[in-house]
């Protein structure tokens, strides 16, 4: 048989095999929350080796039917990913109603959400945010890094900087509930006024460090999303440098078609 021929055969197989889990999962026979069968299970059921395997898993976890838990296993999916409305989480409305935009967002897809604070503090600003906050490379900065969950389970790890002489008069700040409305909220009761927000997107594979944080497997995909939140003085007083697992979260974004 030609080489081609096996890759074909071998490819098949996995899909046979996702394509079979898929329908135990829709007709129910696997239900939210169910562990996925183990590998050794389906090994024996299948008669494959376990890359087959893997790859069937990893089918499964592409088209959202499943999530894998580093440590735990793999299980069906029980609640939708996250829907980030980046044309409105940002209103300054909800920061007048108190709306944090994570725990807002988190509740209404499904779930118990909650958030980890992991450092609050001065910290010298890497190059990268350096830069987009107009400021020399290892200067100081605050920092605030958070760990958000949905039902226990880690989803994002999110990193504020500010820039100090902007900080250093907010005592809100530094406290690990800055309040009502979040950190934009205290900004603008302290006359930074903010007038946008800028967002850049990639996808690409998770660091051992990172897969370690949200308990992800190794080589999962994530989002990496890095937000300028810029005053009506033209000031970039926040950027925020965030880590999604790629799979608990659908970006929606939406905006107006100018000549």
């Amino acid at each position: 048989m030609a080489s081609s021929d096996v890759t074909s055969s071998a490819k098949a197989k996995y899909l046979q095999i996702a394509d079979d889990l898929a329908a135990q999962i829709r007709s129910g026979a696997l239900g939210a929350g169910d562990p996925v069968p183990s590998e050794t299970t389906l090994m024996e059921r299948y008669g494959v080796a376990s890359g087959t395997v893997r790859k069937a898993v990893a089918e499964l976890r592409a088209t959202q039917l499943i999530e894998t838990h580093h440590g735990r296993g793999s299980f069906v999916r029980s609640r939708p990913p996250v829907q980030r409305k980046s044309s409105d989480r940002f209103r300054r409305t909800h920061r007048k109603a108190g709306k944090a935009a994570y725990l807002a967002e988190a509740e209404q897809s499904g779930g118990k959400p909650s958030v980890t604070v992991l450092f609050i503090g001065p910290t010298e600003a890497p190059a990268e945010i350096a830069e987009r906050l107009g400021v020399p490379a290892g200067l100081q900065v605050l920092a605030r890094k958070r760990r958000y969950f949905r039902e226990g389970v880690p989803t994002e790890e999110a990193t504020s900087y500010l820039p100090w002489d902007v900080a250093k008069d907010i005592p809100e700040m530094f406290a690990e509930n800055p309040g009502g409305g979040g950190i934009y909220a205290r900004l603008e009761e302290h006359g930074q006024i903010l007038a946008e927000f800028s967002e850049t997107v990639r996808a690409r594979l998770a660091t051992k460090a990172e897969a370690s944080a949200l308990a992800l497997s190794p080589g999962s995909p994530v989002i990496h999303l890095v937000r300028n939140a810029e005053t009506k003085s033209g000031r970039v007083v926040e950027v925020c440098d965030t880590i999604m697992a790629a799979d608990q979260f659908v970006l929606d974004y939406r905006f107006a078609a100018e000549d």
